[in-house]
């Protein structure tokens, strides 16, 4: 088993005032594909280094499989690790380099050949075996480092931001070779990045951090359609997930309204205990409809931008005052200025307090972030 545990780990470098990583506890299951995802800063690198051995904790513990490795140095740890840099030795030759570690544990030479042939197969690199580093592509220099740490055959493999790099096409094609590779292999894998979409296509699980904490948990999907705080829906998506600032009314019918200024959204029932009280309400680009006039619920707006993406039309509403990205199909059209009505289903509605900036449990479960 190769499960990653982590408990009340903590990281203050000596001369400041705020913690690296503040109190964080989380798991890796054995075999699962966890991302640790946030903003420059945030603490994600540290605690990666911390599970590797390359930084100790100021206070915590880091378990791997049933072993507590919090204080054990890094070649006691029975992991691997990928770099954001290559971080190949450029005198040594590309089957020399996948070798490496194996060399340094003293493997025998029949054994080191058979792996690096084994994992210069799985990553397309057999016909380059005898080039030199300065002879390869940016790309095909990562698929190196990847190799010599999965040759090892690790229980963990730890990889700090390996594909930021690459051009933005290599990236693509490199990430989809990722997964398939992490997937063959079963192994457990911790994953730094700061960029979203790679986070949503690469892990099984995401975990969001802000400020050295962790703000969510959860599979790639719920994290996006169910954020736990306003941060979490802001972070993720491209366009972000819209906020809009309004108060829940309830009506003398039993229905409740979520008013703006000169508007009003059907709400959930659920909020009617949040009535007169500040709220926001999220809601994603693509989960805003374009109505009819007419329609019931549908809110009057007014196009300040409209931009053609290709594949989708991007409009920028004003709502009551209150910038709104809108997703249309490729083939709308509208000009600045022109009035269109949106209308927001209740099933795509998030809402959050306007103090606390965390989800509300209504209907709809949502996760909350942890206190």
């Amino acid at each position: 088993m190769a499960e990653i545990r982590v408990r009340n780990l903590v990281k203050l470098y000596p001369g400041q005032r705020s913690r690296a990583n503040d109190d964080i506890s989380l798991d890796v299951a054995d075999g699962e594909f966890l991302v640790l995802l946030g903003p420059s800063g945030c603490g994600k690198t540290t605690l990666l280094r911390m599970v590797a051995g390359l930084e100790l904790p100021t206070d915590g513990q880091v378990v791997i499989g049933r072993r507590d490795v919090t204080y054990l140095p890094p070649r006691e740890r029975r992991l691997s690790m990928v770099f954001q840099s290559y971080a190949v030795f450029p005198h040594k030759r590309v089957r020399d380099n996948i070798g490496f570690g194996l060399a340094m544990r003293g493997a025998p030479r029949s054994t080191i050949r058979q792996k690096v042939e084994w994992a210069a197969d799985l990553l397309r690199l057999t016909e380059f075996l005898d080039r030199y580093p300065a002879q390869l592509s940016g790309g095909q220099r990562q698929r190196v480092a990847v190799a010599r740490a999965i040759v090892v055959e690790a229980d963990v493999l730890l990889m700090d931001e390996p594909l930021s790099n690459l051009d933005a096409l290599l990236r693509l094609s490199f990430r989809a070779e990722l997964k398939k590779l992490v997937g063959e292999l079963g192994t457990t894998t911790l994953y730094v990045t700061h960029d979203q979409v790679e986070a949503l296509s690469l892990g099984d699980r995401v975990a969001v951090m802000r400020d050295g904490r962790v703000e969510q948990v959860a599979d790639p999907m719920s994290v996006y359609d169910r954020p736990a705080s306003v941060f979490v829906g802001g972070f993720l998506g491209s366009p972000p997930m819209n906020f809009i600032s309004g108060s829940v009314h309830a009506e003398p019918d039993g229905g409740v309204r979520f008013g703006l200024d000169g508007a009003a959204i059907p709400a959930p029932r659920a909020l009617a205990s949040y009535a007169d009280r500040p709220l926001r309400l999220g809601v994603r680009a693509e989960s805003i409809a374009l109505a009819d006039a007419q329609a019931d619920g549908a809110v009057p707006t007014t196009v300040q931008v409209f931009e053609p993406l290709g594949s989708a039309t991007l409009l920028t509403v004003d709502l009551a005052g209150q910038q709104v990205k809108v997703q249309a199909s490729a083939s709308y059209r509208a000009d600045p200025g022109d009035r269109v009505w949106l209308s927001i289903m209740e099933e795509h509605q998030r809402w959050f307090d306007a103090e606390t900036s965390l989800a509300l449990d209504v209907d709809t479960p949502l996760a909350t972030a942890p206190t």
